[in-house]
């Protein structure tokens, strides 16, 4: 596979790997070149509220807006194991921030303190997920685990990323190439 093709898809823990931060993971693949790669497990949501992320960097959140947010999108994501403090927001395309980054048409991620400011006071991407922490890869690495079995690769969408209930995403993307989790096996092979 091109280097060029993982940006924008997402990585499917395969049954048979077991590491306890990869374990069951749907990871965006945010960036992916000859020097490494990094990604951001989307399906992961965590007990820490995007109200209390806006508390703690002491931005005033808009109650009313954010809490009427759906339970699961009024949550922020564990990212990944790397760095679990920093964070990460995905969201639609339509705002471009001071530090944006096009992963797709449709998906961008902004590190920049503006998109949180829109947020917390009722405004900015209508579509969004707050994410702490985030996975990487050295050089060849991801090939590495591609070639071992340890992920299946799948397209992303707005409605995968931004819609689907967190805890239906990997059959959801799975399904989308013809994969039945039940058919997939937990020990690892080449054919």
């Amino acid at each position: 596979m091109l280097v060029s093709d993982l940006a924008g898809q997402v990585l499917l823990a395969m049954p048979s790997l077991q590491d306890r931060h990869f374990r069951d993971a749907v990871v965006l693949v945010c960036h992916h070149d000859d020097e490494g790669s990094m990604g951001l497990i989307i399906n992961r949501p965590q007990e820490v509220s995007i109200i209390d992320v806006l508390e703690d960097l002491k931005l005033t959140p808009d109650h009313t807006h954010i809490g009427s947010l759906p339970d699961k999108r009024a949550l922020s994501f564990e990212g990944g194991p790397i760095d679990p403090f920093r964070g990460f927001v995905l969201h639609d395309g339509w705002h471009i921030y001071e530090s944006t980054m096009q992963i797709t048409p449709e998906l961008h991620l902004t590190t920049s303190r503006d998109v949180l400011e829109e947020i917390a006071a009722g405004g900015g991407p209508e579509h969004f997920m707050l994410i702490l922490g985030y996975a990487g890869w050295e050089a060849g690495q991801l090939e590495q685990e591609l070639a071992n079995n340890d992920w299946l690769i799948a397209s992303a969408n707005h409605h995968l990323v931004f819609q689907a209930e967190p805890e239906l995403r990997w059959g959801m993307a799975a399904q989308s190439m013809g994969v039945n989790r039940a058919n997939l096996t937990d020990q690892i092979g080449h054919a």
